[in-house]
């Protein structure tokens, strides 16, 4: 079955993601992976207007929050997955692309589906046992929100942190309930994030009022 057509929209960012072929590591240094992402997500940025506002690689996938102004989220993310996956096929010494198929994406429509997505990418890390804690892993930009590092991914300004920096990183550092984050999973693969068919498949609801 053919997937469904890109929504183009531009009131609500997107939650991004992407996988490496076969759940396969990039085969490539993190850090030169880093810099290959961070170079294409500038020009990227550049050519078509992508705002991004977050980013989390990790080492087979990527998290990405992401907004178009310019309703092109069907070119922001071509652009994106060519470059890089040529770059990191090339890099990699791969005979197969870098990526599984095209990317996932999934419309957040409200303010607190946007969080839920903000804590569960930028906790990736730690959920996968590679760090304690969220501002202790190198390949996100958090390690730019918070200063750690110097900027190497064009960001939309970050009002989620800098409105109450230590109760964020308090969040981002507390786990979610294994229910809550259940249904946020199941959420983020639909092209809106929803619910309903959680409740008809007997499944944990996460709705609007619903913080990780």
């Amino acid at each position: 079955m053919p997937r469904a057509k890109a929504i183009l929209q531009n009131e609500f960012p997107y939650n991004i993601s992407a996988r490496c072929i076969n759940r396969e590591w990039f085969q490539v240094p993190m850090e030169d992976v880093w810099g290959i992402f961070a170079e294409e997500i500038t020009e990227t940025s550049k050519k078509y207007n992508l705002g991004v506002h977050s980013f989390v690689l990790m080492s087979n996938h990527f998290h990405m929050i992401a907004s178009t102004p310019d309703a092109n989220i069907s070119q922001c993310m071509h652009r994106l997955m060519t470059k890089t996956s040529k770059r990191l096929t090339r890099a990699g010494n791969r005979i197969n692309e870098t990526f599984a198929g095209r990317h996932y994406k999934c419309i957040l429509q409200h303010p607190n589906y946007y969080l839920n997505a903000y804590k569960y990418n930028y906790r990736n890390p730690v959920a996968a046992g590679i760090c304690s804690a969220v501002e202790d892993y190198p390949y996100s930009t958090l390690q730019q929100v918070l200063g750690f590092s110097a900027p190497s991914v064009p960001l939309v300004e970050d009002t989620t942190y800098e409105n109450d920096p230590e109760g964020i990183l308090d969040w981002l550092n507390k786990a979610p309930d294994p229910i809550k984050l259940e249904a946020l999973r199941f959420g983020l693969k639909r092209q809106y994030f929803t619910s309903k068919k959680c409740r008809v498949l007997n499944r944990p609801v996460l709705n609007e009022n619903d913080i990780l």
